[in-house]
C-alpha cells in the first residue's frame, strides 16, 4: 500500500470515516435523540462526496495492484448512487421522524452500504468485487428489518438475508471456478486466459455462477423472488433506497465484470444476459398487472426496468454500456420522484400503500397528481418524456448489435407494462368518489423531489442534461481498460 493508493480511495475512506464518527457521536451523545441530526449529516456527506467525485475527473487511476479502478465509468456510477442515497436519506428523515421511528443506525448503515457500492463499481479483482458486495449486502439486510416492532419488516429482512446468502454462495463459487481455471482473480488476467478466443468450459461455468450471483442484486429473473416481498414488507424509505442506489451499483458491477474479466466470451454471456432481459421484462410487465399495493407494484416495475437495462448490456458493445448507464440514471430519477410521493401517502395519520386510496387525487392535490402523471407516463415510456428516450437508447443498442428479436421483445413488453402505470393515472383522474382516500400532504422535501423529478422528465428531452455524453465517456473508459 502506497500513498498514491490511499489518494485514489480517499472518497471511500472519507465515507467510512464519517460513518464511524457518526456512530461514536450518536452513541456518546444520546442515541436516537440525535438521530435526525445524524441523518441530515449523513445525507450531506453523501451529496458532498458525489460533488467531490464529480469535480475530481481526470485520468484512469489504479490502486492496490489493479484491485481498485478509478475511471470515468466508476465515477459516473458513484455520483449517481451517492446522490440517490443522499436524497433518500433526506426523504426518510421526515418519514421516520413524524412517526417517532427514526433510529440513528439507519443513516449510518446507509452510508456503510454506499461504501460497499463504491468498491463494487471500482473493483478490478474478484476479491474486491466480493468484499464490496458483502459490505453493501450486510448493511441492506439490517435496514430491511430496521423496524424491529414490525412483523412485516422483520420478515422482509429475513427473506432478504436467506436468499442473499444463497446468491453470495453462487457468486463465490463462480469466483472460485474463475480463479481455478484462469489462475488469478484479477480481471485482466482472467481476460488474458481466453485471449485466443477460446474460453474453457470451466471458465464458462464460473462466468455463469458469477452472473447468477450478481443477477440477484439486480432483481433479474429468475433471481427476482425476494423483490416483491421485501419491497412490500420493508419500511417505505428502505424500499425507496433498495429501488435506486443498489440497482445502479449492481448493474455497473455486472457490466465491469462482463467486459473487463469476460470480454473474450461476449458471444457466450450475451445469450445469458439476453435471456434474463426478456424474462425480466415480461415477468415484470405481466405480474405487475394484478397488484393492488403500490410498493409491490413498484417491485415488479423494478424487475421490468432492470430487464430493459440488461437489454442494453446484452448488446456487448460500447454503445450498449452507454445505453445501460443512461437508462439507469433516468430510472433512478423517476423512482426518486415516485417514492417521494409514496412516502406522503397517509390516511388519518397512518401510512397506506393501496392503489385504491389514490381515487380522485387530482381533485384534492392537482399539482401532485400532475407530477405523478408525468412520472408514470415516463416510466411507461410514453413519448416525448425522458423515459421514452431511455428505452429508445437501449432498444437502438440492441438493434445495432443485430439483436432484432430482443429489441422487438422489449418493445412489446413496454406496451404491456404501460397498463399498470396508466391504471394508476386512471384512478387519480377518473376513479370512484367512494371509499377511503389518502388525506396526507407532501412535506417540503417530498414535494421538492417530486416536482424536480417530474420537471426533469419534461425538460430533459432537450439534451438529457448532458447525461448521454457523460455516459458515452464512461462506457469508452470501461472498454478501453
Amino acid at each position: 500500500m502506497s500513498s498514491s493508493d490511499l489518494a485514489i480511495i480517499l472518497p471511500e475512506m472519507f465515507l467510512a470515516l464519517a460513518a464511524m464518527v457518526a456512530l461514536l457521536a450518536a452513541v456518546w451523545t444520546g442515541k436516537d435523540r440525535v438521530a435526525p441530526l445524524v441523518s441530515w449529516i449523513c445525507a450531506a456527506v453523501l451529496i458532498a462526496t458525489a460533488i467531490w467525485i464529480m469535480l475530481s475527473g481526470g485520468q484512469t487511476r489504479v490502486a492496490f495492484g489493479g484491485m481498485f479502478i478509478d475511471d470515468a465509468y466508476a465515477r459516473f456510477a458513484k455520483v449517481t448512487l451517492l446522490l440517490a442515497a443522499g436524497i433518500v436519506l433526506i426523504l426518510a428523515e421526515g418519514f421516520f421522524s413524524r412517526r417517532g421511528t427514526l433510529v440513528f443506525e439507519f443513516p449510518i448503515l446507509v452510508v456503510l452500504s454506499v461504501v460497499g457500492m463504491c468498491v463494487m463499481v471500482s473493483a478490478g479483482d474478484l476479491i474486491a468485487l466480493y468484499m464490496g458486495l458483502e459490505l453493501q449486502s450486510l448493511a441492506l439486510y439490517v435496514i430491511a428489518a430496521i423496524r424491529r416492532d414490525s412483523l412485516r419488516s422483520t420478515e422482509a429482512g429475513l427473506k432478504y438475508f436467506v436468499l442473499g446468502a444463497l446468491s453470495s454462495g453462487l457468486l463465490l463459487y463462480g469466483c472460485s471456478l474463475a480463479y481455478g481455471y484462469a489462475g488469478s482473480t484479477r480481471f485482466p488476467d482472467i481476460l488474458a486466459a481466453a485471449s485466443d478466443g477460446h474460453v474453457g468450459i470451466g471458465l464458462l461455468i464460473g462466468l455463469t455462477f458469477v452472473i447468477a450471483g450478481i443477477a440477484f442484486k439486480v432483481s433479474a429473473v429468475p433471481f427476482h423472488m425476494w423483490t416483491p416481498d421485501v419491497y412490500e414488507g420493508a419500511p417505505s424509505p428502505v424500499t425507496a433506497f433498495f429501488a435506486t442506489a443498489p440497482k445502479m451499483a449492481a448493474m455497473a458491477m455486472l457490466a465491469r465484470a462482463l467486459h473487463d474479466a469476460f470480454g473474450q466470451a461476449v458471444a457466450d454471456w450475451q445469450q445469458i444476459v439476453g435471456l434474463m432481459a426478456v424474462l425480466s421484462m415480461y415477468l415484470g410487465a405481466v405480474a405487475g398487472i394484478g397488484q393492488r399495493d403500490i410498493k409491490r407494484l413498484m417491485a415488479y416495475s423494478s424487475i421490468s426496468h432492470m430487464g430493459f437495462a440488461l437489454l442494453g448490456l446484452a448488446s456487448g458493445t460500447q454503445q450498449g454500456v452507454s445505453a445501460m448507464l443512461i437508462y439507469m440514471a433516468i430510472y433512478i430519477a423517476m423512482n426518486l420522484g415516485v417514492f417521494a410521493f409514496i412516502l406522503s401517502m397517509e390516511r388519518e395519520g397512518q401510512h397506506v400503500t393501496s392503489i385504491d386510496s389514490l381515487n380522485m387525487l387530482s381533485k384534492r392535490e392537482p399539482l401532485s397528481a400532475l407530477a405523478m402523471l408525468v412520472l408514470l407516463f415516463s416510466l411507461a415510456g410514453v413519448p416525448p418524456l425522458v423515459g421514452f428516450f431511455g428505452k429508445l437508447v437501449v432498444l437502438t443498442a440492441a438493434l445495432d448489435a443485430g439483436l432484432v428479436w430482443l429489441a422487438v421483445a422489449g418493445a412489446i413488453a413496454s406496451v404491456i407494462s404501460a397498463f399498470y402505470y396508466l391504471r394508476i393515472v386512471y384512478y387519480m383522474y377518473f376513479g370512484s368518489e367512494e371509499g377511503e382516500r389518502i388525506d396526507g400532504t407532501l412535506s417540503p422535501a417530498q414535494w421538492s423531489v417530486l416536482a424536480i423529478s417530474a420537471a426533469a422528465m419534461v425538460l430533459g428531452v432537450i439534451n438529457l442534461f448532458g447525461v448521454d455524453h457523460l455516459a458515452a465517456n464512461a462506457a469508452a473508459s470501461l472498454l478501453v481498460n
